[in-house]
């Protein structure tokens, strides 16, 4: 995971050198420790830090009414102007796409940044929206009865991306549970086999 976000930071810096015009917002919840990682990580190349700023986007969701009675709301914190600069919206797993529309919704309820970009540390495929995201960590193929799950060590104390195996009946994660790897294409004439 160091080494996927560092490359992260310095694609990041070469499309955007000047450092005080660009901003990290991540979403709630593992896209903010992932966002002060990769702010810090542009700090140890140019000595100067972008700023950085969380979202909670459960009051921007299209599931919104199905979510839990009183979802838990951790709070939007972004305490500078967004106005005119390149923002990097950062999440951990890019899925359907709904998840960066809510937060693209709520992020332009902020300001006119002159420019918006999504930097993600999984794609998992998938998407129900025309979303892509702008720097990627790794592309994993999975199936829609499998949860990609990332562990930071900010929140969960150790960093890990891992497959699970969703219940057969309630739809939620189980406990099979394998390391995640980007997956290789086979090569013509031949198939490949998923392992259970």
């Amino acid at each position: 995971m160091a080494r996927t976000l560092s490359r992260i930071a310095h694609e990041i810096l070469e499309r955007h050198p000047d450092v005080k015009r660009l901003a990290m917002v991540g979403v709630r919840s593992r896209g903010v420790p992932l966002a002060r990682r990769l702010a810090r990580l542009v700090f140890e190349a140019t000595g100067a830090e972008p700023a950085v700023g969380a979202l909670d986007i459960s009051l921007y969701r299209d599931d919104f009414t199905s979510l839990a009675a009183q979802p838990i709301m951790k709070g939007t914190d972004i305490v500078f102007s967004i106005d005119g600069r390149t923002v990097v919206l950062v999440d951990d797993v890019l899925f359907t796409g709904r998840t960066v529309r809510a937060a693209l919704d709520q992020l332009i309820d902020f300001g006119r940044p002159a420019r918006i970009e999504l930097a993600v540390l999984v794609d998992r495929g998938h998407r129900e929206l025309p979303i892509r995201a702008d720097y990627v960590g790794r592309s994993l193929s999975t199936s829609h009865d499998e949860a990609v799950q990332v562990l930071v060590r900010e929140e969960d104390g150790r960093d890990e991306v891992v497959l699970l195996q969703k219940g057969p009946t309630t739809g939620k994660p189980g406990t099979k549970r394998r390391p995640a790897r980007a997956k290789a294409k086979p090569a013509p004439g031949r198939t490949s086999r998923r392992k259970r």
